[in-house]
């Protein structure tokens, strides 16, 4: 085993443009909106996209946790230069298919590192996205008021495997996982080396930390109260509000938000930070299933994979003002981990959500890893 470390600075709603979504990582942008997969494709010369909804009915689809699901559908998109190596991307719960600009007027979850020209450069890259068993988008997940079975990581990567089969991908060249996705990434080393050549993996362990599953289990709280009293979109908002507070840093919120509370038209004294989460909740709320929110937060908590499985060459990026995924988790993976890996240890204001903004260190880790 080798390892080192490395550090460095660094409904038919209208569509909401993509600075009020990405940069908080809130939900995937064409989610907002159903017609969005009607919308003409746009993308360079040279670019190819194949797009569709993979059905598997023909046997019942076995749960790492138990049980099976009759039929499952997955919604899955590769786009990117004809004939170039394909990289998956996977992110948060919240995140889909939809990795970079496709469509017209449908912006993507990861816009901001992603694309031609970007720190993923999709001139050089393919990139396959999915949306995720249990979701909030086309692949199967709960209907309104519905208790959908557990969800595992493990669960996730047999969808993906399943979309590789189909599109003909004996391996990819990479897969990129961040927060949930990187859980993914590395349940997919673990159990199934030969289909992928490289791992990074970008806030996410082999384990999640007990202080973010109690964080988690408040919030999932709140939404089964809710959901049981037929207000599960309000239950959503407050979940995603108190989120909020943990997915950037204490210094963000320091600089962003020193005014003092104000009085709104009943009276009452707001205060700048309470007005940004309690909206931030509320556009969440308006774009994401309350049942398929609860399934994903407590498939982040089940995470578990054991790192000396772990044999295919992978990067982590741990981010030190991460409250989510403490660096010495990830540290803790590094050491453990079964193959050659290195950890990159960056300093972001952005804290867990740093995988949306800092795209000079990821651009950099992407030409080391990928190259």
């Amino acid at each position: 085993m080798s390892s080192s470390s490395i550090s460095a600075d660094s409904n038919l709603p209208p569509l909401a443009p993509v600075e009020d979504v990405a940069p908080d990582g809130a939900a995937d942008p064409s989610s907002m909106d159903p017609a969005a997969a009607l919308r003409p494709i746009s993308l360079p010369p040279g670019y190819t996209c194949d797009e569709g909804i993979l059905v598997l009915d023909r046997e019942p689809f076995p749960l790492h946790f138990g049980g099976t699901l009759p039929r499952v559908e997955i919604a899955y998109r590769l786009a990117g230069a004809a004939d170039a190596p394909v990289v998956v991307v996977l992110g948060g719960i919240s995140a889909g298919r939809n990795v970079f600009k496709v469509r017209e007027g449908v912006a993507g979850w990861w816009d901001e590192i992603a694309g031609p020209g970007k720190a993923l450069d999709t001139d050089r890259f393919r990139v396959l996205g999915i949306d995720f068993l249990g979701g909030s988008h086309r692949t199967t997940g709960p209907g309104h008021g519905e208790v959908f079975p557990s969800v595992s990581a493990h669960d996730q990567a047999a969808c993906l495997l399943a979309v590789m089969d189909h599109l003909g991908l004996e391996c990819l060249h990479g897969c990129i996982g961040a927060s949930y996705g990187g859980m993914v990434t590395l349940v997919l080393g673990a159990k199934h080396p030969a289909r992928l050549r490289y791992g990074i993996v970008v806030s996410a362990a082999h384990r999640t930390h007990p202080m973010s599953t109690a964080w988690r289990s408040v919030q999932r709280n709140f939404v089964r109260y809710a959901i049981g009293h037929d207000e599960g979109e309000q239950g959503l908002a407050l979940a995603r509000s108190l989120a909020m507070t943990t997915y950037r840093s204490v210094r963000e919120f320091e600089d962003r938000f020193p005014g003092e509370a104000a009085r709104n038209e009943a009276g009452r004294f707001v205060f700048p930070v309470e007005a940004y989460i309690v909206s931030r909740g509320e556009a969440y709320a308006k774009t994401y299933r309350p049942e398929a929110f609860v399934c994903l937060s407590e498939s982040i908590d089940l995470h578990r994979i054991e790192p000396e499985t772990i044999t295919v060459p992978m990067t982590f990026v741990a981010v030190l003002e991460d409250q989510l995924v403490p660096a010495a988790d990830m540290r803790a993976l590094r050491d453990r981990f079964g193959g050659n890996c290195q950890l990159v240890e960056i300093n972001s204001m952005y804290g867990h959500d740093a995988f949306f903004k800092e795209s000079g260190v990821l651009a950099d880790v992407f030409y080391r890893t990928l190259a």
